[in-house]
């Protein structure tokens, strides 16, 4: 028997079945690049920027499977969020500390780190009260740059030898994305705070 051309194999195991599998890789990944962008080098920064978009396209794919073999379970629900955020937030604290984000382009990071622990913990407060927040477009699309930029900057100095303003371009989406971030943390906050109120 198959569920759209994926076999469904009874009694699964809810830890170590394929999305949750990718998840971890996610996890585990995160140290792994910031030790290549603190060892630096050209070729250290191209071997994180690749580990890092395989641990970006993981993130698609996880959920995709999980729901395409029927195999969520709680532990993947958990840990999706939990590994995003932990990449994101290691990696742009990791890029602040090789200066590659000086000046005030250390005020993005720091708004969109701000804004993840503080929707985390307002998702954390619905949970109990069973109420969900949906992602929104606007949100995916904040994601979608933060990522891209976070590539441009780990890249960073490899990818000047190539491109000019290679790494400006990556301060410029980054700022985008902490627009973004904060225009999408207002919208949570403001469909939440209803319910903190009640």
């Amino acid at each position: 028997m198959s569920i759209a051309g994926a076999p469904k194999v009874a009694g699964y195991s809810k830890v170590w079945n394929v999305p949750n599998l990718l998840t971890y890789g996610r996890i585990v990944a995160v140290p792994v690049v910031a030790g290549l962008i603190m060892y630096g080098g050209t070729n250290a920064r191209w071997a994180a920027l690749i580990i890092y978009v395989v641990a970006a396209i993981t993130d698609f794919f996880d959920g995709y499977l999980a729901r395409r073999w029927q195999q969520q379970s709680s532990l993947g629900r958990m840990l999706d969020p939990i590994a995003d955020k932990v990449l994101v937030a290691v990696v742009l604290l990791v890029l602040s500390a090789d200066g590659i984000m000086n000046g005030g382009h250390i005020w993005a990071a720091i708004i969109i780190l701000s804004r993840e622990v503080l929707v985390s913990g307002l998702r954390e407060y619905l949970g109990e009260l069973q109420v969900s927040v949906p992602v929104t477009k606007i949100a995916k699309w904040k994601t979608t740059v933060q990522l891209l930029a976070i590539g441009f900057l780990i890249a960073g100095p490899a990818g000047e030898q190539l491109v000019p303003h290679f790494t400006g371009f990556g301060l410029f989406l980054l700022w985008i994305a902490a627009a973004l971030t904060l225009y999408t943390g207002y919208d949570y906050f403001r469909a939440g705070l209803r319910h903190v109120v009640d």
